[in-house]
């Protein structure tokens, strides 16, 4: 059965969460930068490590969207998460790549470190906290909440 793009870039997204959760990252989605851009999954390692996954549903999603470079200022590793039919030679060597479905994941190359700054960690640290937090407080009280999530 072939997934539509919705589809496929739920299932990629869900399979790259839980292959994030087996290593210990703690994940959170549609997480906006400073720049303005919103990366589809920030985690963050128990040691404070954070990394962004750039998901991408197949050929056209990856060559119209060319904004992945602003995101390497906001984390230690890049990686990009795609299931297994996507065109793995279009994905960058210096970022890391995940192949994923609904089931889970595969970390298939690491994605080389460039650490950010430490103010810059701190800062995203709490953002990542406080984003996890609020929307926490949503799920639990809802339409009682103003909250931006």
């Amino acid at each position: 059965m072939t997934l539509t793009i919705p589809e496929t870039t739920r299932a990629v997204t869900i399979g790259a969460l839980r292959l994030l959760d087996q290593m210990a990252m703690a994940c959170v989605t549609e997480m906006r930068l400073a720049n303005g851009r919103r990366s589809d999954i920030m985690a963050i390692s128990d040691k404070g490590e954070i990394w962004i996954v750039e998901v991408k549903s197949c050929r056209a999603d990856y060559e119209s969207d060319g904004k992945w470079h602003e995101y390497r200022p906001f984390c230690d590793r890049l990686f990009f998460a795609v299931s297994e039919e996507f065109p793995k030679e279009l994905i960058p060597k210096d970022t890391g790549l995940i192949i994923a479905d609904q089931f889970g994941g595969a970390l298939t190359r690491p994605a080389p470190e460039h650490k950010i700054a430490g103010a810059r960690r701190k800062s995203l640290t709490l953002k990542i906290a406080r984003q996890a937090a609020r929307r926490t407080m949503a799920l639990q009280f809802g339409d009682i909440l103003a909250i931006d999530v």
